[in-house]
C-alpha cells in the first residue's frame, strides 16, 4: 500500500462509504478525457462522469486554459455588494438556454444548496405576499440532496433515517403513468381542498439517485398544468438532468409548461469546480423587491459566484453550444438504444431503460430494487478490474459517460456488461 493510501486510511472520511468494510480506494494521480490513471499506471474509464458532473472529458484543454487564465486575474471576490464579469455573463448566457419565463440567477455552491435556495425562495415568496403556504409536494423515491430542506423533500430512506424527526412533512405522490394519471389528479384535487401548497418539486424526466427511474414528460406536463392552475410554484431539480443528459439542453425543454424555478449544478462547470445555480422567474424576484428590509432574501455563501468556477462554467457552455456536442449526445443515445435492444430480454434483467446519454439496467435479485442491495459491491468490483468505473445504485447498473466517449469505448463497456449479465446468471 502506498504512503498516500495509508494516510488516506488514517485521516480521510469518504462519502457514502461503509466504514466497517470499506475497500481500499483507488489512488488517482492523473486524468485525461474518459480516463483516470492510478498510481500504478492503470487506465480506468470514467463511465459515470464522476457522479454525473463531467461533461466533456477530464482535463479538457479549453476549460483548463480558461480556468488557468482566471486564476491569474481574480481567483475569488466577495459577491455581496460586489460583482464581476464572469458571474454576469454566465447568468445572461444560462438564461438564454433556460425557459423564457425565468429572469434571475441566484448562485450557490452545489446541487443540494441550489435546491435549498429554491425551497427557501418559494417559502419566503409566499411569506412576503402574506400568504401562509408552507407545504411541498414531491415524488416518491425523490432525491434532492443532503441538506435539511433537500432531505425533507427527498424520500425517507437510508440516506436520512437518522434525521427523520427533524425533517418537515411533505405530501408525496407516485411518478405519473398512463394508468395512474387520472387517479393522481383526483388525489391532488382532494389534497388542495385540505391544504395550501407552496410548491411542487421534482426531478424532470429522470429520477437519478432513486435508480435512474424514467417517466413521460407529457404526463409530467399534465401535473405541472394542474399545479399551476392552483397557484403553486413549480420547482425543477435539474442538478443531474441539465446540460444534455436527457438529450435536450435541459429536461425542461421537453415540457410545454415551464418551471418557475430551476436548480442547476453538477455539469454546470463541466466537472471542474463546485457551483450551484437557482434560476427563478421575475415574478418571484419581485416579491423580494420591497422597502421593508425584512423581506430581503437572507441567504448567501462565502464562495457565491466564485469567479474561477464561473470561468469554468462559461468555458463548458462554449463547448455545449458547439454542434459537435449534441451530435455526440445523439450518437451516445443511439448506441445505448441499440445495445439495450440486445439485452432487453436477458434473464438477468428486470428492466432496461434509456434517456439521452443515460442507460440503466435493473438487475433481477431476491432482495428487490434498493440502494443497499448487496449486488452493488459485486458490480463495482467486477468492472473496476476490467478498467471501468461503474458505481451502481444498488442493483441498478447504469452508464452516464462524458460526451467525449468514442463508439469503440462504448462497445468495450457494453461487451463487459453483457459478459457480466451472463456470469450473473451462473453465480
Amino acid at each position: 500500500m502506498s504512503s498516500i493510501l495509508e494516510k488516506d486510511k488514517s485521516f480521510v472520511w469518504h462519502p457514502f462509504t461503509h466504514l466497517k468494510h470499506a475497500e481500499t480506494p483507488v489512488n488517482i494521480v492523473r486524468s485525461e478525457g474518459l480516463y483516470f490513471i492510478d498510481e500504478n499506471g492503470n487506465r480506468i474509464m470514467d463511465a459515470i462522469a464522476s457522479w454525473w458532473v463531467n461533461l466533456h472529458g477530464h482535463c479538457h484543454p479549453y476549460i483548463s486554459k480558461k480556468v488557468s487564465e482566471q486564476l491569474l486575474t481574480n481567483e475569488h471576490s466577495i459577491f455581496s455588494g460586489f460583482t464581476h464579469p464572469n458571474a454576469v455573463l454566465l447568468a445572461e448566457r444560462l438564461l438564454k438556454h433556460l425557459p423564457d419565463n425565468l429572469g434571475k440567477v441566484f448562485y450557490s455552491d452545489n446541487g443540494s444548496t441550489s435546491v435549498e435556495v429554491a425551497l427557501k425562495m418559494a417559502l419566503q415568496y409566499w411569506h412576503n405576499k402574506r400568504l401562509k403556504k408552507i407545504t411541498f409536494v414531491a415524488f416518491e423515491n425523490a432525491y434532492h440532496g443532503d441538506t435539511f430542506g433537500g432531505m425533507s423533500v427527498g424520500e425517507r430512506n437510508v440516506f436520512n433515517n437518522a434525521f427523520t424527526p427533524l425533517l418537515f412533512d411533505v405530501e408525496r405522490i407516485p411518478l405519473p403513468t398512463a394508468e395512474n394519471i387520472n387517479t393522481l389528479i383526483l388525489k391532488l384535487k382532494l389534497l388542495f381542498s385540505k391544504k395550501e401548497i407552496a410548491g411542487f418539486v421534482f426531478e424532470p424526466v429522470v429520477q437519478g439517485a432513486a435508480g435512474m427511474f424514467m417517466y413521460d414528460a407529457a404526463l409530467l406536463d399534465k401535473l405541472i398544468a394542474f399545479f399551476r392552475e392552483h397557484k403553486t410554484l413549480i420547482i425543477a431539480d435539474e442538478v443531474m438532468t441539465g446540460f444534455g443528459r436527457t438529450g435536450t439542453f435541459f429536461a425542461a425543454d421537453q415540457l410545454q409548461n415551464k418551471p418557475d424555478i430551476i436548480c442547476l449544478s453538477k455539469g454546470l462547470t463541466g466537472g471542474y469546480m463546485p457551483l450551484g445555480v437557482t434560476a427563478c422567474s421575475n415574478e418571484i424576484h419581485e416579491a423580494f423587491v420591497q422597502d421593508d428590509k425584512t423581506k430581503t432574501f437572507f441567504h448567501g455563501h462565502s464562495y457565491t459566484a466564485n469567479p474561477t468556477a464561473c470561468s469554468a462554467a462559461l468555458a463548458s457552455l462554449d463547448l455545449m453550444e458547439e454542434p459537435a456536442t449534441f451530435e455526440s449526445i445523439a450518437r451516445i443515445h443511439a448506441k445505448h438504444k441499440l445495445f439495450l435492444a440486445t439485452v432487453s430480454e436477458h434473464k438477468a434483467c428486470k428492466d432496461v431503460r434509456v434517456c439521452g446519454t443515460i442507460m440503466a439496467i435493473e438487475l433481477n435479485t431476491d432482495e428487490g430494487t434498493h440502494y443497499l442491495n448487496s449486488v452493488a459491491e459485486h458490480i463495482s468490483t467486477y468492472f473496476i478490474v476490467r478498467g471501468i468505473l461503474l458505481r451502481p445504485l444498488g442493483n441498478v447498473l447504469y452508464i452516464l459517460p462524458p460526451y467525449c466517449i468514442t463508439n469503440e469505448e462504448l462497445d468495450y463497456i457494453y461487451q463487459n456488461i453483457k459478459q457480466f449479465l451472463d456470469a450473473y446468471l451462473k453465480r
